[in-house]
């Protein structure tokens, strides 16, 4: 069987929308066969360690992300619009220095933009997208909500 890993993974930590216990998790992956995971909790960082650490233990790579929220304009905007104030985008740690940043940008999304939900935007993703990988993650992203509602060649200039 080919390996494969799972790079959108929510947790307990992901309130009204995860539900996997991280032991729990890791047993099924094991199970598997898999030798690595990740985990991409929306908007925190809560379960990292315990992940880590249960992880390591099990013999399987950790990956540390998160999926966040992007602010459609400025972190720092905090007024009514038409629909939702964000976009969704998965974010991989790829070394520690990607760790560090994303911790960073998780906090950021908590101290600088929260508004409904803990928002970061491309401005600071930018300054600390060193050792980041992105995806476009769910269909709550920018490239898929652009795909749906304008079209591919829209979207081909927004990525």
């Amino acid at each position: 069987m080919p390996e494969f890993t799972h790079l959108h993974v929510h947790t307990q930590y992901s309130i009204l929308d995860g539900a996997s216990n991280i032991d729990l998790l890791l047993n099924k992956a094991k199970e598997f066969g898999m030798n690595s995971l990740a985990i991409t909790d929306h908007g925190n960082m809560y379960g990292v360690l315990k992940f880590f650490n249960a992880a390591k233990k099990a013999g399987i790579k950790p990956i540390i992300g998160c999926e966040v929220y992007i602010a459609r304009e400025n972190r720092r905007k905090k007024e009514k619009t038409r629909g939702k104030h964000y976009y969704h985008l998965i974010l991989l740690a790829k070394n520690k220095v990607g760790y560090h940043n994303l911790a960073r940008l998780v906090s950021l999304g908590y101290s600088e933009g929260f508004y409904y939900k803990p928002r970061i935007d491309k401005e600071i993703l930018e300054q600390y997208s060193e050792g980041i990988i992105v995806s476009t993650a769910c269909l709550g992203g920018e490239i898929p909500q652009t795909i749906i509602n304008h079209g591919e060649e829209k979207a081909q200039e927004i990525l």
